[in-house]
């Protein structure tokens, strides 16, 4: 299957669900202090790259965004639906993702995910990620990891 990466606005209806989705698998897992989702009115914020694949007929199947901070950015809001997973598309959208942060001159990308995210756990293990302490204005969570990869 091929795979089309692109800017897009976070608020259209087939994203809007594809980001529900990963916000009620979410909340499945985790308490809600400890789900940390950027909405979608700050993904449209002038800092950050919000990136949605599509299929090649046009259907959103995944999502993805940097917060752009002074010489580091944040990865939030990964997510891919599960009809589209196991064709490398996470590792795609990753790595498209960390070229943006680099093209804008980041040194480093930062995420928090949670404890029982074992395949995107994997992912960015694989990846190059190292875990790290919390950062920002997150708070230490016992179901929280935290982590970071330098890409310069």
């Amino acid at each position: 299957m091929i795979f089309h990466l692109s800017l897009e606005d976070p608020g259209q209806p087939d994203v809007l669900k594809l980001l529900e989705d990963g916000e009620a698998y979410g909340a499945a897992l985790y308490p809600a202090e400890s789900n940390h989702y950027l909405p979608v009115e700050t993904l449209r914020a002038t800092h950050i790259r919000f990136v949605v694949a599509r299929t090649e007929h046009g259907v959103a199947v995944g999502t993805g965004a940097i917060a752009l901070d002074d010489g580091w950015a944040e990865l939030k809001r990964m997510w891919v639906a599960p009809a589209a997973r196991g064709r490398g598309l996470s590792k795609t959208l990753l790595a498209h993702l960390e070229a943006r942060a680099a093209g804008a001159g980041i040194s480093v990308i930062r995420l928090e995910t949670g404890i029982e995210n074992h395949e995107a756990l994997g992912l960015y293990e694989r990846s190059g990620y190292v875990r790290r302490g919390a950062f920002a204005d997150y708070l230490p969570d016992p179901l929280s990891v935290f982590m970071e990869k330098t890409l310069i």
